[in-house]
């Protein structure tokens, strides 16, 4: 009996240091609410405009937010599955059956290639992890990005877009040719979804990610 106590006591002392980790990485990285409005496009009429391109209206002008903010991978990949009819549309429902994330928190956040393992477990779909892409691959992708039988989560630091900000993961919502903007559906409930030039996202995705010391990049789900 004691030493069942004393394991459970254990078990939530290791939670609650690596959830108190988590929060206060979360909290170094925040962005100023000034910083977010000043630094992405929300005319109406283009946030309007890119609602109804034919991948961001399978999103039904709906985003399920991140539950804290080490979770913006589950979040991205639960609201794309979501977007194509996938059973699984809950951060917990596509973590299951992976073994990471069990805490609560995804402690100092998933890696790209850890993101397409998540997302393999639960879905048939190709998912493809594309990175070290040219400006001018990243720039057909996008073309692609209104196709409704693809599904792009990308994967950048806040720092190129917002000036300050970690690594984050969420879905596009397509991309707006004329303006050659991206519709990033933004998981973090701060941020909401923005537009953004092609060119700064393409930055912000071309970066190292610290974790996995590989580039960050695109996941692709067909």
């Amino acid at each position: 009996m004691k030493r069942s106590l004393a394991f459970g006591v254990i078990v939530i002392a290791v939670v609650g240091l690596l959830g108190g980790a988590a929060l206060l990485i979360a909290g170094q990285s925040r962005v100023s609410q000034d910083a977010i409005q000043s630094s992405v496009t929300r005319t109406p009429e283009l946030i309007d405009s890119a609602w109804k391109l034919p991948v961001a209206a399978t999103f039904n002008a709906d985003v399920t937010w991140q539950s804290n903010g080490s979770r913006c991978g589950p979040a991205s990949v639960a609201n794309t599955f979501r977007s194509i009819g996938e059973g699984e549309t809950t951060e917990a429902e596509v973590l299951a059956g992976t073994g990471m994330c069990w805490t609560g928190f995804c402690i100092i956040g998933l890696t790209l290639d850890e993101l397409a393992e998540v997302a393999r477990t639960n879905t048939k779909r190709k998912v493809s992890v594309l990175r070290n892409l040219s400006a001018d691959a990243f720039r057909e992708h996008m073309k692609r990005a209104n196709d409704p039988g693809r599904r792009y989560i990308v994967n950048f630091t806040r720092e190129k877009i917002f000036g300050a900000g970690a690594g984050h993961f969420s879905p596009v919502g397509g991309y707006l040719e004329a303006e050659d903007m991206v519709f990033v559906l933004d998981v973090n409930e701060d941020y909401k979804p923005w537009l953004v030039e092609r060119e700064r996202l393409f930055s912000a995705m071309d970066t190292i990610d610290s974790d996995g010391d590989k580039k960050r990049g695109l996941l692709l789900i067909e």
